[in-house]
């Protein structure tokens, strides 16, 4: 028997078509009166629909949330809840909407209601990662768990295509992960399989069929599992090279995880053959590495980091700034392999 830990995070989760219309019963267990809620300049217009059905209990709208929550950001969004006396945050849109309410509830416990318009999963956990001073740091803490999140398939019927594929990406990001986290356990890696599973065998007909509610309904279910995944268990080379090149360069957030994902898999391979096993059933490939790859291009996500604008000569500095400091990884990080890897990951080679 294998003796292990695992801690069961306690946020209700709303899930179905329509389930959108739920939202204020959701607010009223709560019992809260002044709600702000939170988007990006894109989704104003699903903010106010928010307010709408909310009513008297909105107390207004902050439309500014941006990728990678800049400590600006997130300094003039928590004054703006403290102007507005809110005492809750409702959050609609993707990660970057759902990290806003999050770095605002960090400094005032503020509960959170969540309706992801993605596939990334953020929003099922108690992580943060805000950039300051060009270098985006994470935090982990349970005041920013969301209280409840809704999940509504109907939401997702207008994502573009390109950012369907690579938030379902980043999704899977987390369940690979957690397949080899060093707080990894027998809960948490059943979860990780069947979020890949149920991700990379619907991500295909989503970006195929737009309007296919069941397959966005099943994406959403791995996306949900790939969150949990993550907020129960740690981080490692994969995401740490994330949050350098979208913290330090600017890299687009879900775009860079699907580049990225298979060589830090790749990386990992020798040092977690379990995990990898498991990847392996998930996608039904010959090779997690170069199956995550695979489903990358069939989404129709960059393979490259040339392609999202990272510049060669910047592969240097990410390569010292992902070493500083490394998250805990199964195989040891070694400056030369890292800067191998990216070198890989700019040219958008299949890793074999």
């Amino acid at each position: 028997m294998r003796a292990f830990t695992y801690t069961l995070l306690p946020t209700r989760m709303v899930f179905g078509v329509g389930a959108l219309d739920r939202l204020v019963d959701e607010i009223e267990r709560l019992d809260v009166q002044r709600v702000l809620v939170l988007s990006t300049p894109e989704q104003r217009a699903a903010a106010e629909d928010v307010a709408r059905r909310i009513g008297g209990r909105a107390a207004g709208i902050y439309d500014r949330a941006v990728m990678h929550t800049p400590i600006e950001t997130a300094e003039d969004a928590r004054a703006a809840a403290a102007r507005l006396q809110a005492d809750c945050c409702v959050a609609i849109g993707s990660g970057s909407t759902t990290g806003l309410a999050k770095a605002i509830a960090l400094t005032s416990s503020l509960p959170i209601v969540a309706i992801p318009t993605t596939f990334a999963g953020s929003e099922m956990t108690p992580l943060q990662g805000i950039t300051a001073e060009g270098v985006k740091k994470t935090v982990r803490d349970a005041r920013m768990l969301p209280k409840a999140v809704i999940y509504d398939p109907q939401l997702l019927t207008t994502l573009p295509v390109h950012l369907a594929g690579a938030s379902g990406m980043n999704g899977i990001a987390h369940c690979v992960e957690a397949l080899y986290a060093r707080e990894d356990n027998p809960i948490t890696s059943l979860m990780a399989e069947e979020g890949i599973r149920a991700l990379a065998r619907n991500l295909p007909v989503v970006v195929r069929e737009p309007g296919n509610l069941e397959a966005r309904g099943e994406a959403l279910y791995g996306a949900c599992l790939a969150g949990i995944c993550l907020g129960t268990v740690g981080m490692a080379l994969h995401h740490k090279l994330c949050h350098t090149l979208g913290g330090s360069f600017g890299l687009p957030h879900a775009q860079t995880h699907a580049v990225v994902l298979p060589h830090a898999t790749h990386y990992n391979r020798d040092a977690a053959p379990e995990a990898m096993q498991r990847i392996i059933r998930a996608l039904g490939s010959a090779d997690a590495a170069g199956g995550l790859h695979d489903l990358a291009g069939a989404v129709g996500t960059p393979l490259s980091l040339k392609v999202l604008g990272m510049h060669e000569k910047d592969l240097e500095r990410a390569a010292d700034i992902a070493v500083r400091d490394p998250y805990w990884n199964p195989r040891p990080i070694e400056r030369a392999d890292i800067r191998a890897l990216l070198q890989d990951a700019w040219e958008g080679r299949r890793p074999e």
